[in-house]
């Protein structure tokens, strides 16, 4: 089977397949295209993880913020997780940092939603713009107060 009829049928098997000619140093035989549209999507599915976590750790913020009177020892270690998976991220993934307002500001709209939807408070409730900065987010004596 050729590689592009491959990737496109069993992705598994092609990315095993390119991985041994790339390691036997087989590059003329390698499905170039492919590979780079590969990589180009860790990439992104890295930057998406970094989102996706902003906006738990928002969420958890904004509920602990808006629903004093719910805060749970659940709801801290959840702040406390997501702060330490962030950090384990950005290590991993550190020239995702210069694009963190920008993410924080697109999961903001996520986290926002969510909360809409736990709480059942009405959307004007919360922020429309992240009231706190990343580095006040991620402090680990921070704790939004209503």
């Amino acid at each position: 089977m050729a590689a592009s009829q491959l990737y496109e049928q069993d992705f598994y098997a092609w990315a095993n397949e390119q991985a041994a000619l790339l390691r036997a140093g087989n590059l003329g035989e390698a499905d170039i295209e492919h590979i780079a549209e590969a990589i180009e999507s860790l990439g992104k599915t890295e930057k998406r993880e970094l989102v996706s976590r902003l906006r738990a750790l928002m969420l958890h913020l904004l509920k602990w913020r808006f629903q004093p009177g719910r805060r749970t020892p659940s709801w801290e270690a959840s702040i406390k997780i997501q702060r330490l998976d962030l950090l384990e991220h950005l290590r991993d993934n550190p020239s995702l940092r210069p694009a963190i307002a920008t993410l924080v500001e697109q999961a903001l709209k996520g986290a926002v939603l969510e909360a809409i939807a736990e709480t059942g408070f009405p959307d004007k409730t919360f922020p429309q713009e992240c009231p706190w900065t990343f580095d006040e987010m991620m402090a680990e004596d921070f704790w939004p107060e209503g």
